[in-house]
């Protein structure tokens, strides 16, 4: 009788222990391209990765499995699933901030009436942790569990802006600077220059950045030793939504910042 505890070789002529350890690295170099091109299909993760597609199409069978990716049915891509969201929940510290930003992001959402996000720093990316949307938001996307750039959203920046020199050295370093549009800044110098301004002024803006048609503007969340644990940012459509002309906008979103913040413990000194 065969024993099920033997692995395969792969179709690239891989088994045993080297072989599943291979197998992991692979599946987190698939996860980090969704992350960074938001879908894409078996050949092209292939031909980036340079291996077989058939390899390729049991990784992703893998990761749909366990909700980590989801297959969009019109197209045949692949994307980042809700399983995502259950792994970057997972830390006591994480849920307890969801929990204690609810009610404020919910308000928020129904002052500006505009889509509201809490994310969190995780690995490389940003990812969102929790929506609200405000009442007359419709058909808006649900980013709860999606990993976005740091350098092209108001929620990365503040984030990255709390970063020591030497953290966002390392992530700059292994993410690059990829445009997403045709207004991303994708020089280093210059994104240094912005991350200054964000960290003096406690917000960030991103106008048509991570995408066309999109604006938004994010404030920083601390913890209870004054250190940053996540964002939370509101954004809309970019004609109708300017951050920095809607009235009360900075000193509103302010205020939610603080007052998740008091919930999560931090007190000014």
């Amino acid at each position: 009788m065969a024993s099920n505890n033997v692995i395969e070789p792969d179709a690239d002529g891989e088994g045993g222990q080297a072989g599943g350890v291979q197998s992991v690295d692979r599946a987190l170099a698939v996860l980090e391209i969704l992350a960074r091109d938001g879908h894409a299909g078996v050949s092209e993760i292939a031909e980036e990765m340079g291996i077989h597609k058939s390899t390729v199409s049991r990784l992703l069978g893998s990761l749909v499995t366990r909700e980590i990716v989801h297959q969009n049915s019109e197209r045949g891509k692949y994307q980042l699933g809700f399983g995502i969201l259950r792994l970057a929940s997972s830390i006591p510290g994480r849920l307890s901030l969801v929990r204690e930003a609810r009610d404020v992001l919910e308000n928020l959402a129904e002052e500006f009436k505009e889509t509201v996000n809490l994310a969190v720093l995780r690995s490389n990316y940003a990812v969102n942790v929790d929506q609200a949307m405000g009442p007359s938001t419709l058909a808006t996307y649900d980013w709860v569990g999606s990993l976005t750039p740091l350098h092209a959203t108001s929620s990365g920046k503040v984030l990255l802006a709390a970063l020591t020199a030497d953290e966002r050295e390392r992530i700059l370093n292994e993410t690059g600077l990829p445009a997403r549009t045709q207004r991303t800044i994708t020089n280093r110098d210059e994104l240094e220059k912005q991350l200054i301004d964000v960290a003096h002024d406690g917000y960030a803006v991103v106008l048509e950045e991570f995408e066309i048609g999109l604006n938004s503007m994010a404030v920083p969340v601390y913890n209870h030793l004054g250190t940053v644990i996540g964002a939370v940012s509101i954004s809309g459509p970019a004609f109708r939504f300017d951050p920095e002309k809607t009235p009360g906008l900075i000193e509103g979103l302010g205020q939610a910042g603080q007052k998740i913040s008091s919930n999560m413990g931090y007190t000014r000194r």
